[in-house]
């Protein structure tokens, strides 16, 4: 597939290196001849030096015979413009943006084919606080992706000494959650994944990946680790897109306060929030966080715009007794060192987003794509179409579907309903949504063309 990806910042970069891995054709546009040789010294790409927005641009870098454009530069008027060049020039079948502003999300007509031909808009600030949002609900998770709007989760939680299942085969699973179905699809031991059996011992420390209804989530943590106490107080360091989006989405239903370094953008805050403590004040000040009770804070969120002062506050905010820290980090070798030490989550905006982004990408009829483990591994859900002379997967049990290694079928949604999938129990049909784990994205193409039907469907 030949992709054009305009702007080469986090978002850009991090795309550009997930579609080279998997042999598309990918060229980069960007006004930074810089950071475009950096991309070149680490992928095999092309790249543009120029604006993304202006047409002999795009046809430089050969927009006429691409089959998709991703615009996530810094701007949402070069995005805009972009897509609209794209499509009314170029003819580029498919048009994604990377949209800031919330005003188009209250007005989508204006990113439709009679303004500015977005074929769909995504917004990474949103994205990540929806993102948090899910943590906050589940706050012994390391990560939890949805699946069927919600019935279905995907979520990663670490083994801790003294969980019943630590120490216990798998097998044991069924013995201890008698009432509901639950299934792990992965096991990490030591940044490794495990080819995993009903006989595979859970350990202290083990990184578990499990599949169950949103109900029976919390049941199923109680068995890798203890339960930790909901979440009733939150500080936000950082008041800028992603801080102002969550402190409104938490603001209705938890205790609030924002910290933030410009008074102005105090100022602003202060009238958009209405329940919210905006305080002025710089994110690493030991002080303000010991007049603010840091060590009564069930969740310190620090995403301000700088690696550095988000990984400090959040380290200083855990030293004062904050039970659990997040941190917002762009650079990935920060985020790989900071995971799952005294930062308890560390969160890439860029990898974040990457997921919704593959959803486009993906061949076969793909409803949701979820980056995991940091890009390094991937859950999705894919449409079963055909029938059994047609596709590979219809009418045949699960254990009978030839998986490539390191890739398993952990869930299915039928007639709107959520089921954890059983190998001998469950024969895929017609319609079914299947959620696919894997633990190695090398396989994906495997899974793609394992999920096609044949000529004679059609």
């Amino acid at each position: 597939m030949k992709i054009l990806i305009l702007g080469a910042g986090q978002v850009g970069a991090s795309v550009a290196g997930s579609l080279v891995s998997e042999k598309n054709d990918v060229t980069v546009v960007d006004t930074s001849a810089d950071r475009l040789r950096e991309l070149q010294n680490q992928f095999n790409l092309r790249t543009v030096t120029g604006n993304a927005a202006h047409p002999e641009i795009l046809a430089e870098a050969g927009a006429a015979d691409s089959d998709m454009m991703f615009a996530v530069t810094a701007s949402d008027e070069t995005n805009l413009v972009a897509c609209k060049v794209g499509h009314a020039v170029f003819n580029i079948p498919k048009r994604i943006a990377r949209i800031r502003s919330t005003w188009f999300e209250a007005h989508p007509e204006l990113l439709g084919d009679g303004c500015f031909s977005v074929s769909h808009a995504i917004c990474p600030e949103q994205i990540v606080t929806d993102y948090i949002e899910l943590l906050i609900d589940f706050p012994e998770a390391i990560q939890v992706v949805e699946f069927a709007g919600g019935k279905i989760n995907v979520v990663a939680v670490r083994a801790l000494e003294g969980g019943p299942m630590v120490r216990h085969p798998l097998r044991d699973l069924e013995r201890l959650l008698p009432d509901f179905a639950v299934k792990v699809a992965a096991i990490y031991r030591n940044d490794r994944p495990l080819d995993i059996a009903p006989d595979t011992i859970v350990q202290a420390g083990d990184e578990v990946f499990f599949v169950a209804a949103a109900e029976h989530i919390r049941k199923v943590m109680a068995h890798m680790r203890h339960v930790d106490r909901v979440v009733e107080r939150v500080i936000i360091a950082g008041g800028g897109n992603i801080g102002l989006r969550l402190a409104r989405a938490l603001e209705p239903h938890l205790n609030v306060k924002l910290i933030e370094a410009s008074k102005r953008r105090c100022e602003f805050l202060a009238g958009q929030l209405s329940s919210a403590l905006v305080l002025n004040a710089d994110v690493s000040n030991e002080d303000l966080l010991t007049d603010e009770n840091v060590e009564d804070t069930d969740l310190f969120v620090s995403v301000t715009n700088d690696d550095e002062a988000n990984i400090m506050s959040a380290l200083l905010a855990k030293r004062m007794g904050a039970r659990r820290v997040i941190a917002l980090i762009n650079r990935r070798a920060y985020g790989d060192l900071m995971q799952g030490g005294q930062i308890d989550i560390a969160i890439s905006p860029a990898l974040a987003t990457l997921g919704t982004l593959l959803e486009h990408v993906r061949r076969g009829d793909v409803v949701a794509v979820h980056s995991v483990r940091r890009g390094r591994a991937e859950a999705l859900e894919l449409i079963a179409h055909g029938d059994r002379k047609t596709s590979r997967v219809v009418g045949k049990r699960i254990r009978e579907i030839d998986l490539p290694p390191g890739a398993s079928i952990v869930g299915l949604i039928r007639d709107g309903e959520a089921i954890v999938a059983e190998e001998d129990g469950h024969v895929i049909e017609p319609d079914d949504h299947v959620v696919v784990f894997l633990t190695q994205k090398r396989m994906i193409p495997k899974v793609e063309k394992l999920f096609e039907v044949g000529v004679g469907f059609f």
